[in-house]
Formats: C-alpha cells, structure tokens, sequence
C-alpha cells in the first residue's frame, strides 16, 4: 500500500471521503478545521491532514476505509481530553455529533461516542440511578471508560469498564462490531482498558448503579494548617471502610469565575470525599479529618449523585496545561513530608494542583469479566497539573519532573492509561504489564492490520 504522500497539501483527494460520508470534512484553512482540531489542553499543537465530524456510525467506517486505502493514521476526538499526540498528518475522526442517550429504567445506559458524562448524570437525575462518571463529567463517556475509568467511587465500585456491557466499534479493518463478552471476548478485553488503540468506539452500553444520593463533597484548609491536614489525611485514608473514597488536593487557584472567593488566590488543601452509605456513618467515619484544623469551606453533605462533579469542581474550559502523573505504593506520614516539602506552603511551586488519590477497595479486586486495565494493586496515585501561556510550560514540566522524582521511595512504577494519554507510546507502554501490553499488541495486529490507529499507542509493528 503506497502511503498518501503529503495530504495536507493537496485536500483535494479527500473528495471521495467527502462524498462517501454525512458527516462535515474539514482540511487546513477550512472553517471549523481549528475548532475541531484543538484538543482540551490548548498546549498540545495538532496538526491533521483533515477532520471528519462524523454524523453516524458508518461515517466513522467509511473514514476507516479511506485511511487504510490511502495510508493515514487515524486518531480520535469527543472533548479533547485524551488526545494521544500531535496528530501530524493523521485524519481526525470527531466523534461529538454521536450524541445518542438512551437510559433503561431497568438499570443500564447506552450512549453515542460523544456523549459526556455530565449528559448521563442529567438524564439520570430522576431515575435514582448513578453511572460511575470521572471526576470531571465534562469527558465523554467513551474515552474515559475504554482508558478503564477510576473516579471518586472506584474503591466502592471499581472502574467504570467494569461496569461495561457492550460496545459498537469499528476496527481497524474497517468493520463496525458490536462487542460484548460473548461475542468477541478478547476485542470486549482489550476495549475495557486498552483506550482507543483497537479501534473507534462509536457507542457504550454500561449498567446503571442504584444510587440517588451520596454524602460528599470536599474540605478546604487554609495555609495554616494545609499541612497538619495533609499529615493527617495521609493516615486517616488508611482507616476508611470500601464504602469511602478520597483523594488530596494542594492547591493554588487562581481569581477567576466560579473559584469560591474564601479560596481564591490562596492556598489550600482540600479533602475530596465519598460516602455511599448513610450520611451518618459517613459524618462519623469524617470526623477525624474535620478535627484536622478550621477549614476554609466545609462543602460536604448530602447530595443528589447527579452533582458528583461538585466534590473535585475540575475546570471545563480548554487550558494550556502541563501534567504529570504516577502511580504510588503508599503513601503514609513520611510521604505527605516529602511532598510537602516539594509543594506544600512556602514552596512557591508553579503547580496549579497536586493530587493523591486513593485507590484499593473494589478497584483492586479482578472483575467478573477480566479486562485490559493493569495495576490495580496500586495503593494510590499521584498527579500533578500547572496551567500558564505556553512559554512557561516547560519551567512547571521541569518542576513536576523534579516532584515525582522526589516521591520515588513509593512509586509503584507504572501509570494509567486516562492519566498518560498525552505520553506517547512510552506512557500507553507502561499502563501496562508486559503480559497485557503483548496481549494488545497481538489484538490489535488482528483488529488493525494497517497500524492504523498507531499515534502514541501500541508499539510500532
């Protein structure tokens, strides 16, 4: 197979894909070619030799067919929030007009590839049922759950791929597939875990939890006392029961819309948290961290799961960011000293946010049916983001390189795939075990025979 050649200067030769789809194909200099190219972190510069905003399933297999024919690598893109790499060269695929929702009263959802979470949990709103969204529900749902899915209930309920019971996806070899444990078992593997290196998931079924209230929210500590708070969390999180999930944020927000004026411009520890029991179990079972110092805010209390994103309130607006992420073995009294001293007040640090999540619970249990997504074992993870113009990027990379690498006692030596998107095929590598990262590479020598969703994902064959 002859490759294109030069694609971005000669649009002319995606006519045929033009004519073949529903959907709007934009090149270089076209309208709607900068908007649909950009990812969520405004630093990362793409450059594509075209942009399908697909209109249906088969668009995404047409598009497929004409890369293979025509030698393109092909990358995809809902938010934006997982973009894999440059892009040079590659026809984007846009998945946002994929926007089916349908949810089944009997427990289960299924959506289109550019469906967000942040649509799930409003269709939900009065059913009394609760999809295991991210963080932040601004992501598509499709992203998201096929790099595994860990949000603010994982050591409850696991990962949102658990959750996973079937996909539309159109492979490599330019067929669309609906697969399911049953009818391709290793593709359903290798989907739930192995993000977009198999092919383009143009549709997700996953069961619905019932789940119409959570007691949660986050505390806010101010400068004198973020590190007494620190200090406690790192061995209160250690007590909590399955039912609870945490995670640590030190934080320097900036003076902008939607930042709480007690926060703003200062900095501050915030105590995220979980509780899918009752909420006086959950007040008992927090108490300790409350008696941790003042805090600024006490933003926790019962609230309707559909306001899960309110506990880490992540931006939405596209950034320039830098980020940075591991994972950890641990994290006790001496490692919250070491990264206060990296981080904590005082230090001056260029990081918008650093983060330690706690992982284990449900997440750490194999599921029913086994999937792609690796250490599990991992106690906890740490992630580390600074937001500023591009020029200055580098200086806070620089810096992160420095925090992790002060954290190295307890690394756990390895990432996850959500969390190292924007690495390359050295962070797709080591999301996984050599045994799984095999187990792909073969799946996807099958599925993808052309190599063609090749960008920053599974080694080169």
């Amino acid at each position: 197979m002859e490759p294109l050649g030069e694609p971005t200067g000669h649009p002319a030769v995606f006519d045929d894909l033009r004519r073949a789809v529903d959907g709007e194909l934009f090149t270089p200099g076209q309208p709607g070619y900068t908007e649909l190219s950009t990812p969520w972190n405004l630093a990362v510069r793409t450059s594509p030799a075209a942009v399908l905003e697909a209109a249906t399933a088969q668009d995404v297999v047409e598009a497929v067919r004409f890369a293979s024919a025509n030698g393109l690598p092909v990358a995809v893109q809902a938010t934006g929030h997982g973009i894999a790499s440059d892009l040079d060269g590659a026809l984007l695929i846009h998945t946002r007009n994929l926007a089916e929702c349908t949810i089944d009263p009997r427990g289960w959802a299924r959506t289109g590839a550019g469906v967000t979470w942040k649509t799930v949990l409003a269709a939900c709103a009065d059913t009394g049922l609760a999809g295991l969204c991210g963080s932040a529900p601004g992501v598509s749902v499709a992203g998201y759950t096929s790099g595994g899915g860990i949000g603010p209930m994982a050591r409850t309920f696991g990962a949102a791929s658990d959750q996973v019971r079937a996909f539309d996806v159109v492979t490599g070899d330019g067929l669309l597939r609906h697969v399911t444990a049953e009818t391709e078992p290793d593709l359903f593997w290798g989907l739930r875990g192995g993000k977009s290196s198999l092919g383009i998931i143009t549709a997700t079924e996953f069961n619905l939890l019932p789940l119409p209230t959570i007691y949660a929210g986050a505390l806010f500590f101010g400068e004198d006392s973020a590190a007494r708070a620190t200090l406690a969390w790192s061995s209160w999180c250690h007590t909590l029961p399955p039912e609870a999930s945490t995670s640590l944020a030190l934080m320097q927000l900036p003076p902008m819309p939607g930042v709480p004026e007690a926060l703003a411009g200062k900095f501050t520890a915030a105590v995220r948290y979980v509780y899918t029991g009752s909420p006086d179990d959950g007040a008992r079972w927090l108490a300790p961290m409350r008696a941790a110092g003042v805090p600024l805010m006490d933003a926790v209390q019962t609230m309707p799961y559909s306001m899960i994103g309110m506990v880490h309130s992540d931006p939405e607006d596209a950034l320039p960011a830098s980020e940075a992420s591991c994972l950890l073995a641990d994290f006790g009294p001496e490692a919250a000293q070491t990264l206060l001293r990296a981080v904590g007040p005082g230090t001056n640090s260029p990081q918008l946010l650093v983060e330690i999540r706690q992982f284990g619970g449900a997440l750490s249990e194999e599921p029913a049916v086994p999937s792609a997504l690796c250490h599990r074992d991992a106690g906890f993870g740490l992630y580390s983001v600074g937001v500023a113009a591009p020029p200055e990027l580098p200086a806070i990379a620089g810096h992160a390189a420095g925090l992790h690498a002060s954290m190295g006692e307890w690394h756990f030596g390895a990432s996850l795939p959500n969390f190292s998107a924007s690495s390359g095929a050295a962070g797709f590598a080591a999301s996984y075990t050599p045994e799984v990262l095999a187990r792909l590479t073969r799946l996807a020598a099958h599925y993808d025979p052309d190599a063609l969703f090749r960008l920053g994902q599974v080694p080169a064959r």
